[in-house]
């Protein structure tokens, strides 16, 4: 493998892979001469930012061959509900950085082009497009960006990161710190338990996604036995998160008395002991002690409005305002638990509201149901 390559080192594949997201219906009916998928051009088209930027991401993994995609084409109004967030993902990362980002939008309805500019979108066509136009744009953008950034930026760029208000990172800091400090002393009798019961490892560590879609390794005490999750599905029926219609699946999992769940794990989970390796999260900037829950992988695949996606817009907490207002209350419905995720995302940070709910987590410490 190519050790750190530099994105203009990576030449186009013989088969030109495309990304269009955000489009209602089929791709045909925006783009006027548009060639079927074949061995010299072939799309992907994904509902929301988070299953794109992991089906580009999978594009990077596969350095065998040192293949960029094509372009990404997202529709102008899908762009604005996303808050910009995919192209900002495509501009910080080390590779992706130089992907062509083309935008379509509805006929008098294409957002200003200086707006698009300064967010990373490097053109915009109104729909119906002609192919061959875009074409021959996305032709030169391959070979021009590369080059640009190359200029402009010689140093690689870095990965998107959470970015979050100095007061707040600084009081995670202060509080993951004394946390580990002050329950330091549960830590290895809960560890030495968990090991004598099922021995297996104390540590559980799930990839979850937080900030801007971004997937990190989630740490916690282990509650449940080896394997665990490989039971999940012949245990779909005990969810008390239910979908609204039969052909559909549950967007959260819930399972009350979850027979997966050890004796040891009863307890700390009881006692909320089991998050305790999440103060650690919180130190190496993963998490923040206040924000919305991250979701396993399969959840958030399941977020497909563009309404719900604005959850991501806050980072990854280990306490959040569902969990304080909503917490043990077996009537929540999934709508009211991403409404609060959205409602604590879309209101301007206030250290005083951090500080207020994590005050009312202590008093949910000890959990009414068993979970």
């Amino acid at each position: 493998m190519h050790p750190n390559p530099h994105p203009s080192d990576y030449p186009l594949a013989a088969t030109r892979e495309m990304l269009f997201v955000g489009f209602d219906g089929p791709i045909e009916h925006h783009i006027r001469h548009m060639p079927a998928r074949s061995n010299e051009l072939n799309y992907a088209v994904e509902t929301n930012g988070f299953l794109a930027y992991r089906w580009l991401e999978q594009q990077v993994d596969e350095l065998s061959t040192f293949h960029l995609p094509y372009a990404v084409v997202c529709h102008a109004d899908w762009l604005i509900s996303d808050q910009f967030r995919l192209v900002q993902q495509l501009a910080a990362h080390p590779h992706l950085c130089t992907v062509p980002v083309v935008a379509f939008a509805e006929k008098d309805q294409a957002p200003e082009p200086a707006l698009l500019r300064s967010m990373g979108v490097d053109d915009c066509y109104t729909i119906p497009v002609d192919w061959q136009q875009v074409e021959r744009r996305i032709e030169f953008l391959n070979q021009y960006k590369p080059r640009f950034l190359q200029s402009a930026y010689p140093a690689q760029a870095e990965h998107f990161r959470l970015k979050i208000p100095f007061s707040k990172r600084l009081l995670d800091i202060i509080g993951a710190s004394a946390g580990i400090l002050l329950t330091m002393w549960i830590w290895a009798p809960v560890m030495l338990a968990i090991w004598l019961e099922t021995r297996g490892p104390v540590i559980y560590t799930s990839r979850r996604v937080g900030y801007g879609y971004q997937v990190f390794a989630f740490l916690k005490f282990r509650s449940m036995y080896n394997r665990a999750e490989d039971r999940l599905q012949e245990l779909e029926h005990l969810n008390q998160y239910q979908a609204p219609y039969l052909h559909q699946k549950p967007i959260f999992v819930k399972i009350a008395n979850d027979p997966r769940v050890t004796r040891v794990g009863r307890f700390i989970r009881k006692y909320s002991i089991d998050e305790l390796p999440q103060l650690i999260n919180v130190l190496r900037g993963d998490m923040s002690l206040v924000g919305n829950r991250p979701l396993p992988v399969y959840e958030a695949e399941s977020l497909t409005k563009d309404a719900w996606s604005a959850r991501f817009l806050a980072p990854a907490g280990i306490t959040g305002l569902w969990q304080v207002s909503k917490r043990g209350k077996p009537e929540m419905t999934v709508e009211e638990r991403i409404h609060l995720d959205i409602a604590y995302a879309k209101t301007p940070y206030s250290i005083w509201k951090d500080l207020g709910i994590l005050l009312k987590t202590f008093g949910a410490f000890i959990q009414q149901e068993d979970v």
